[in-house]
């Protein structure tokens, strides 16, 4: 299905809202391509040759209606990562529903709201779409409420890794699961790899009346001294705060670790980190987490122990 590409124009970051988003740099185009979710369960796709200027939104997907069946009503979908792989391109996003699950589903749903919320991939021959599910049931389990799914190749395997949210089990998770060859399935059960609660700089919160650790996004990177890192979001005293996790062993099943700093702590995250065509190391994350969140990118230093912050990139806005 091809979408509408109306009032297509240029624009700078700074003039765009967009939250959880994640640049794609495509060595095959000469482009890098930003992913963020659009309105009405849509995904949208900003693409540059200089990430200064913009050019978008360009639509490449909606959802259909009775995307899960007619007992649930997506409304949203959040986080949409753009990954190429095998020489396709995909998408690793999270669809959310609004309806009410029915009271047979308390059993696993201990906290409100008791709604489906799961990750999912879908694919393309061209990163501006239209992209396709490989089928009208989450990838991941659909006993769990799980989001930010995100893809890591190792030993010639690919995972997704993902969060299980506070919502279901209070202490929210980061867990990894093999993929088919093709990303379309899971392969095997789902295994935790660390819990919120694990990180110090995000200390147990009761916002909601209850205590709880929160877990989003997920990214992985390898250092150049082979450890890998993790980033991921939480909260430090209800402020939105972005940490890492380090696999000394550099494999994906850990043991994980985690700084004791944030590498992000002024009310931004949904990190993911991207290479430049020149060769620099770039975080991109949303900030202030608030309805009026912006895009930032910052250039950064590997130091092969952990990820520092250098500066942030303007590109003389």
């Amino acid at each position: 299905m091809a979408y509408g590409q109306d009032n297509i124009s240029t624009v700078k970051l700074s003039e765009v809202r967009m939250r959880d988003a994640n640049v794609l740099p495509d060595k095959e185009t000469g482009t890098y391509y930003i992913t963020s979710s659009a309105r009405n369960a849509g995904v949208r796709v900003y693409t540059s040759k200089d990430l200064v200027n913009w050019e978008g939104p360009h639509i490449v997907y909606r959802t259909p209606d009775e995307m899960w069946g007619k007992d649930v009503e997506i409304n949203s979908i959040w986080a949409p990562e753009m990954h190429k792989y095998k020489g396709k391109y995909y998408l690793f996003l999270t669809f959310s529903s609004s309806k009410e699950l029915p009271e047979q589903w308390d059993e696993w749903f201990q906290w409100l709201p008791r709604v489906r919320r799961a990750s999912q991939v879908l694919v393309s021959d061209s990163p501006l779409g239209p992209f396709e599910p490989f089928s009208n049931e989450p990838t991941l389990p659909k006993d769990m409420m799980t989001l930010d799914g995100t893809l890591w190749e190792e030993d010639g395997r690919p995972y997704m890794v993902f969060c299980q949210e506070w919502v279901q089990v209070v202490d929210g998770s980061i867990s990894m699961v093999q993929l088919t060859e093709d990303l379309s399935e899971t392969v095997g059960d789902t295994k935790v790899l660390f819990r919120g609660s694990a990180a110090p700089w995000a200390p147990m919160s009761t916002d909601h009346g209850i205590g709880s650790w929160v877990t989003d996004a997920p990214w992985l990177y390898r250092s150049k001294s082979g450890k890998l890192f993790m980033l991921w979001s939480g909260y430090n005293d209800g402020v939105y705060t972005s940490g890492i996790a380090i696999s000394d062993s550099g494999k994906l099943a850990g043991p994980w670790k985690q700084q004791a700093e944030p590498v992000y702590s002024d009310d931004g995250g949904h990190p993911s980190l991207f290479t430049t065509f020149d060769g620099t190391l770039m975080m991109a994350l949303h900030s202030p987490n608030s309805d009026t969140e912006r895009m930032h990118l910052f250039e950064m230093e590997d130091t092969g122990e952990t990820l520092r912050v250098v500066r942030e990139f303007t590109g003389g806005e």
